[in-house]
């Protein structure tokens, strides 16, 4: 309504006098925040275990409406600017459409009504045009920005998020590893691409926390044509289709939107939460948490494409409960890209600062392979997987865990004599504890045959392997975590065998060993060892080891964690 016609109609005699039009709601929990909540607390309202009062999200996106009601007093706009020009001769630059996608995402952070973590505060920097568009170099000066706030004014905990994905850039995840290392939770969208996230930045830097989108089917979302981005650089998924938030149209307005911003917009409210319980947490020992109490194995990996749908995560972000400060193991598979065919050719996986190698397993898309390895580069460990003649390429995986001084050593068997069947390695300090073993040999004739044994009264926990390949264990000194083995073997013949720790327990290490040579190889997802199991493969036995902290003997059997 123009100016003229609103004073016209304001002396009408019967107008007493005009409201601006606003948005009624059904008063149900949005799909969204309903999805993160645990299922055995859900009711009419979103009632998460705190607001994140006590944690700022720096959010690098386009400009944000800062008098929305959504997100008015919890949000403040930086003078920071660094954006390109707009394409199109003919492109007019309207607030509300420059303010679109961060007032959305602000919105579903921290928004009154639709966000995630209320109470958490927003700052604000604008490094994309008005048509989403942003360069490589405003985005590090931007981080360069914030890098020089946080010296002039120290604050923690902290969390940057950057809703945003181009193509793969060094200098880029260089630039977001440094951040890190200072102590910056960043957690980046994975790139609405359909693609493998490891070809986009700042997603593929792997110190990033890095989220795709699901819908309110626990599906991966879809964008037209496109989607979510998914493999091995995605550290997990969160709702991102469909999400209802701050609209920029007007102070009071709501709208639709889709993607991996919004899904990387909600992880940035849970992580809120959980540094607001434990805000000394550092960022791998915030990921392990965010891993360990998401959803497990919802979506249909049909949808990803052949070769992705192994190394995927199947996990979407949750809120548990309630946050306890408690002293509890926590790990995560880290698989590496594939090896190429070549006959000498390797993978390699790394854990991430903090977190330490518990072990290293490999499987091969033909079942060709020579095995695995840890080796030690001055306390830098890598999980080597080797490929072999005949070979189609092999996967490196490390089983990376959070336990604090838990430094481990490998122990490698000496070579037997000619006429010995097996060889064995053990740990040999009473603080050690065995949490993998891995075999390798240069034989290109290798079959996985391994076997984890913990101690006796009159043996140390110790790996024990087949003679002709060189046998690793891994010893961790870690005397208050508690271990053992569990182990299953299929009656018939099935193409995975598997075996889950109990609850409570944690899997540091997944081995097999059969009479049948006909393996792939062993990998772990969440808590579950998976042996794959090649044509032939009846007898397989996966065996994987389960720790926990060393329980007292005043301590029931429940975790505070649910």
């Amino acid at each position: 309504m123009s100016s003229d016609l609103l004073q016209m109609a304001l002396r009408l005699p019967h107008v007493h006098y005009i409201e601006e039009d606003s948005y009624v709601f059904a008063q149900s929990v949005p799909w969204n925040l309903g999805r993160i909540i645990s299922a055995q607390y859900q009711s009419n309202e979103y009632k998460p275990p705190n607001t994140g009062d006590l944690v700022e999200v720096y959010l690098l996106d386009t400009g944000v409406q800062s008098n929305h009601r959504e997100i008015e007093g919890r949000l403040f706009v930086t003078d920071f600017e660094n954006i390109p020009a707009e394409d199109g001769t003919h492109f007019h630059q309207q607030a509300s459409k420059c303010d679109s996608h961060g007032t959305h995402v602000a919105g579903v952070i921290s928004g009154r009504d639709a966000g995630v973590a209320k109470g958490s505060s927003v700052r604000s920097l604008r490094v994309l045009n008005c048509q989403g568009k942003g360069t490589v170099s405003g985005t590090l000066i931007g981080l360069e920005f914030v890098k020089k706030t946080l010296a002039a004014q120290p604050y923690s905990p902290l969390i940057l998020l950057l809703p945003l994905a181009g193509g793969y850039s060094h200098i880029l995840n260089t630039a977001c590893r440094l951040m890190v290392q200072m102590g910056v939770v960043i957690i980046a969208a994975a790139g609405n691409y359909k693609e493998d996230a490891c070809l986009y930045s700042p997603a593929s830097e792997p110190e990033v926390i890095t989220v795709g989108a699901t819908n309110a089917q626990d599906q991966p979302a879809s964008m037209g044509t496109l989607g979510t981005n998914f493999g091995h650089c995605v550290d997990l998924f969160a709702p991102g289709d469909d999400i209802i938030g701050a609209s920029s149209d007007c102070s009071t307005c709501f709208t639709s939107q889709s993607g991996t911003s919004q899904a990387a917009a909600h992880v940035a409210g849970i992580a809120a939460m959980i540094l607001n319980n434990n805000p000394a947490l550092s960022v791998s020992e915030l990921r392990q948490r965010l891993i360990h109490f998401s959803t497990k194995n919802l979506i249909n990996e049909a949808w990803f494409p052949e070769d992705q749908r192994l190394i995927t995560p199947n996990r979407v972000a949750g809120i548990p409960a309630k946050l306890v400060a408690d002293e509890q193991l926590y790990c995560r598979s880290v698989w590496s890209s594939s090896s190429s065919s070549t006959r000498t050719a390797i993978a390699i996986a790394h854990c991430n600062s903090n977190e330490e190698m518990f072990s290293c397993s490999s499987i091969s898309k033909n079942g060709k392979r020579q095995g695995e390895h840890i080796e030690d580069h001055g306390g830098r460990k890598e999980c080597v997987a080797h490929n072999t003649f005949g070979g189609q390429g092999v996967y490196a995986i490390a089983r990376c865990c959070i336990w604090p001084k838990a430094g481990c050593q490998i122990n490698t068997s000496t070579q037997t004599a000619e006429d010995t069947a097996v060889r064995s390695v053990s740990c040999t300090r009473d603080s050690h504890v065995l949490t993998g073993c891995s075999s390798y040999s240069l034989d290109q004739d290798f079959s996985e045959n391994i076997r984890p044994v913990l101690k006796t009264e009159s043996s140390s926990d110790q790996c024990i392997g087949q003679a002709d390949a060189a046998v690793h264990a891994s010893c961790c000194d870690a005397p208050s975590l508690e271990c053992k083995v569990q182990e299953y073997s299929p009656v018939d013949y099935t193409t995975k065998v598997m075996v889950t720790c109990e609850d409570g327990w944690t899997l540091t290490g997944c081995n097999t060993y059969s009479h049948s040579p006909s393996t792939f190889g062993v990998y772990s997802t969440d808590n579950t060892c998976i042996v794959m199991s090649g044509p032939h493969g009846k007898g397989v036995v996966a065996a994987g080891i389960c720790c926990r902290r060393r329980r007292l003997d005043n301590e029931d059997e429940s975790s505070n964690y649910k």
